[in-house]
C-alpha cells in the first residue's frame, strides 16, 4: 500500500507542479495615501500561511524588498510630504526579520521628495527616485514654454544612491539628474537647443504637461512621474519608468557622479544620457501613433539570469485596450552595453515577445515579475489581488487581499530557500510551513525530488543528508501514514 501511494504521488505530481513554490511579499496600504497607524508587510506561502509579518507606523509608498539575510527594505509615505501626488513616499526603513527597526532615512524637503520605488543594490546601498523642484524661471531658462499648474513650479526627477550610515544617516555616493540631459527646439539662444529627433538620448523639456491643478493631491508640478527603478548588476545599468510619458529608460550606472551629469564616460561612453528608451517614440520625434505601445506603465525590471526570458525587460502596462497587460520584450543590446537604433527610426522592438492580458485592470501602480520556473507574478493594485500565470496564460495561483480602500502596489515572490541558512525555524518535512505534515508536504517534496519546477528548501531534506530526493519522499510518506 505504501509503495502504491509513493508511485501515485510521483505520477500525479505534474498536476500540482505548475505553481512556483515560493514566499510572496507584499504591503497593503490605504488608497489615496499612506496615513498613520498600523500597516503591515506580509510574507506568505502558497497556502496563504503567514511565514512572517512586519508592522509599520506609515503606509507603503510602493513595494517592500526582502534581503537574503532576512532584512526588509520598506519605502513609506511621510506625514508631511513636500510634494503631494500619487506614489508620494519620502522615507525608507529597514527592519530585521524579527521586526526591529534597523535604519531609517527621509528625503522630503524643499528641494527633493522621494516617491514610489527604491532598489536595494548588491553592495548594500539603495537607489531611490526623487522629485527635484524647479521654479518656473528655471524651467523657462532651459527652454520650457509653459508651466501647467498654479504653483508655478516643475518637479523634475533625480536618482540617488544612498549608502546607509548608522541608524539614521546616509552618504550619497552617486546621483543622476534629468535636468542635465535636456533638449529643446524653441529658442536657439537658450541652452540645449537642437533637433529633438536627432537626439533620442536626451529629454525634450517641452514634452508633456508640467503638472496640473487637479488630482487627489491638488495642484502639483509632477512632470514625468517616474514610478519604478531596477538595476542590472551584469550591465551596471538602471531602468526607470515614466508613467506620464509612457516610456521606460535605461541609463548607465558605471559613471561617476560627474560623468552622470554629462554626455561622455561610463562603460557605454555616453555619460548620463539615455542609453535606451521604449514605449512612446513620439516623445523624441520619431515613429507614429502605432509605435506608441505603453500606457501609464509601472514595474519595469530585468528578468534575472537563469530565468526563462533572462535579460529581457518585463513590465505592467496599465492601459492596454480596455484592460491592463504584462509585456515582456527584448532590447537591442550591443556587446559594448549600448543599444542599437537606426537613423531616423525609433528604438526597437516593434512588439513584445510575450504579452499577457485579460480581465484585470488598475489605473495606479501594478506589478509583473518573472519567476524561476517561467511563471509570472502579477499584481492588480487597486483590486488588491496577486496572481500567478504560466507562459501559456493559465492562472495557477491567486490571492485577493480585499479591495475597496486597500491596494497593493506590487508583490514579489521569493524561492523557499532564498534565505538559505538564515531561514526561520522549521519542522523537517513541513514544506509549506503550516504546522502539519500531510499530503501537501508530500506533493511539494515529490515535485522537488522530480525537478519539476520547485527548488529544494531546507525542510524538504527530511533525512538530513543535504539533498532532496526519493528517500526523503518515502520517509515522509511513511510518517504521514503512521500518524
Amino acid at each position: 500500500m505504501k509503495n502504491l501511494l509513493v508511485n501515485y504521488f510521483i505520477l500525479t505530481i505534474p498536476l500540482f507542479g505548475q505553481v512556483f513554490n515560493g514566499m510572496t511579499l507584499y504591503s497593503p496600504a490605504q488608497a489615496g495615501g499612506g496615513g498613520g497607524g498600523n500597516f503591515y508587510s506580509y510574507l506568505i506561502d502558497n497556502d496563504l500561511n503567514e511565514i512572517n509579518t512586519w508592522t509599520h507606523p506609515r503606509g507603503a509608498a510602493s513595494m517592500p524588498y526582502l534581503m537574503p539575510d532576512g532584512t526588509l527594505v520598506y519605502p513609506y509615505r511621510v506625514s508631511n510630504p513636500a510634494m503631494n501626488a500619487g506614489g508620494t513616499g519620502g522615507g525608507i526603513s529597514t527592519y530585521s526579520w524579527d521586526g526591529d527597526l534597523l535604519w531609517n532615512y527621509e528625503i522630503s524637503n524643499s528641494n527633493y521628495q522621494h516617491h514610489h520605488d527604491v532598489e536595494p543594490l548588491p553592495n548594500g546601498n539603495i537607489l531611490v527616485i526623487a522629485w527635484e523642484l524647479k521654479t518656473a524661471e528655471e524651467a523657462y531658462a532651459v527652454g520650457r514654454q509653459s508651466i501647467d499648474n498654479s504653483l508655478n513650479i516643475m518637479w523634475a526627477e533625480a536618482i540617488f544612491e544612498l549608502e546607509p550610515v548608522g541608524s539614521d544617516d546616509v552618504n550619497i555616493v552617486w546621483e543622476w539628474h534629468i535636468w542635465d540631459h535636456l533638449i529643446q527646439d524653441v529658442d536657439s539662444d537658450l541652452p540645449n537647443y537642437g533637433v529633438i529627433s536627432d537626439h533620442p538620448e536626451l529629454q525634450d523639456v517641452n514634452y508633456g504637461a508640467a503638472g496640473s491643478n487637479g488630482g487627489p493631491g491638488g495642484a502639483n508640478g509632477d512632470w514625468k512621474h517616474i514610478n519604478a527603478i531596477a538595476y542590472n548588476e551584469e550591465l551596471d545599468q538602471i531602468v526607470i519608468s515614466s508613467r506620464h510619458h509612457d516610456e521606460i529608460y535605461i541609463i548607465d550606472h558605471s559613471t561617476t557622479t560627474e560623468e552622470a551629469a554629462g554626455h561622455v564616460g561610463g562603460n557605454a561612453g555616453k555619460g548620463g544620457d539615455y542609453l535606451y528608451r521604449w514605449g512612446n517614440p513620439q516623445a523624441y520625434g520619431r515613429g507614429s501613433n502605432s509605435d506608441h505601445l505603453l500606457g501609464s506603465q509601472h514595474s519595469v525590471n530585468w528578468i534575472p539570469e537563469g530565468y526563462p526570458g533572462e535579460g529581457n525587460l518585463i513590465l505592467f502596462n496599465n492601459n492596454y485596450t480596455n484592460y491592463s497587460a504584462v509585456f515582456e520584450f527584448t532590447t537591442p543590446l550591443n556587446d559594448d552595453g549600448t543599444y542599437a537604433i537606426s537613423e531616423g527610426q525609433p528604438f526597437g522592438p516593434e512588439e513584445p515577445v510575450w504579452l499577457h492580458t485579460g480581465d484585470f485592470h488598475t489605473q495606479m501602480q501594478g506589478g509583473a515579475f518573472r519567476l524561476p520556473n517561467g511563471n509570472t507574478l502579477v499584481t492588480d493594485c487597486d483590486d488588491a489581488t496577486i496572481f500567478e500565470v504560466t507562459e501559456d496564460h493559465q492562472e495557477v495561483w491567486s490571492h485577493d487581499h480585499g479591495g475597496g480602500q486597500v491596494f497593493i502596489a506590487r508583490a514579489q515572490k521569493y524561492a523557499m530557500n532564498y534565505l538559505g541558512d538564515d531561514f526561520p525555524d522549521y519542522e523537517l518535512g513541513d514544506v509549506n510551513f503550516d504546522g502539519f505534515l500531510d499530503v501537501q508536504d508530500i506533493l511539494f517534496i515529490s515535485d522537488m525530488a522530480s525537478g519539476f519546477g520547485y527548488e529544494s528548501t531546507p525542510p524538504a531534506d527530511y533525512n538530513e543528508d543535504h539533498s532532496v530526493d526519493l528517500s526523503d519522499l518515502i520517509l515522509l510518506v511513511q510518517t504521514v501514514l503512521s500518524n
